[in-house]
């Protein structure tokens, strides 16, 4: 377990690693970068480079970590990738069930999946679930979350490549944006962000906004008009 540098989250959990690109929000993918530095640092987990591997050996590891953590489950992967078997997936669930003392954090672009498979997930309380919705051409993403059985569901607008003209934020209780960072990052207009934290204002919905992005994102920071919005679901974690 390490500390993660995500605004977001506080650890990470990676059961699954590698991925393929589906839509236009993986272009410059910071996983697949991250996940090729470490196949040529020799890392075991990543010795097939950034092709999707599940890692049986790592399901229960949250189960040792004793101290409560908000955990963002598959950063260097997607859980709901057509290469991950049903059974993997569900044995994730198990892990998180069990593991009820920590917040679980999931995200995915495959929101088809996700809606088929959740009437088989038992979907307990400390499960956070989202889906990524990085332009308006992904919109129907929230209509596939909002038909599951997670008791928390989110957005991350990241990167967030255009406007989100009217969302329906029903049954949506947290919104993330951001911009694009690193090399060849795409540029995010201001218009966008402050649309969609009045959308979220209007919904009553916690806005989180990560950064504004670009090459050299520390410098770029992540203040909007001053402040810093960290807002977050209220959850009360088990003791």
């Amino acid at each position: 377990m390490k500390n993660s540098k995500i605004e977001w989250t506080e650890t990470t959990w990676n059961p699954v690693t590698g991925c393929t690109k589906i839509s236009t929000g993986c272009k410059n993918c910071y996983a697949e970068r991250m996940a090729m530095r470490l196949y040529y640092m020799g890392h075991p987990n990543y010795k097939n480079g950034f092709q999707l591997t599940m890692h049986p050996h790592l399901l229960d590891a949250p189960l040792h970590w004793k101290k409560s953590k908000m955990i963002f489950v598959n950063s260097m992967s997607d859980l709901f990738h057509e290469d991950v078997s049903e059974e993997f997936i569900l044995s994730v669930f198990r892990t998180m069930r069990l593991a009820n003392w920590h917040v679980f954090q999931i995200l995915t672009k495959r929101s088809e999946r996700l809606k088929a498979l959740s009437e088989k997930i038992y979907w307990p309380e400390n499960v956070w679930m989202g889906v990524t919705v990085e332009s308006k051409d992904h919109l129907k993403r929230i209509d596939d979350l909002r038909l599951t059985g997670a008791k928390t569901k989110f957005l991350s607008c990241e990167p967030l490549l255009s406007d989100l003209p009217q969302m329906d934020l029903a049954y949506i209780d947290w919104v993330i944006v951001g911009g694009e960072s690193g090399p060849g990052s795409r540029v995010i207009e201001k218009s966008w962000v402050y649309d969609i934290q009045s959308q979220c204002e209007q919904a009553n919905v916690p806005f989180f906004f990560k950064q504004w992005g670009g090459l050299n994102k520390k410098k770029a920071g992540r203040l909007l008009d001053g402040k810093t919005w960290d807002e977050m679901p209220i959850f009360a974690r088990a003791q």
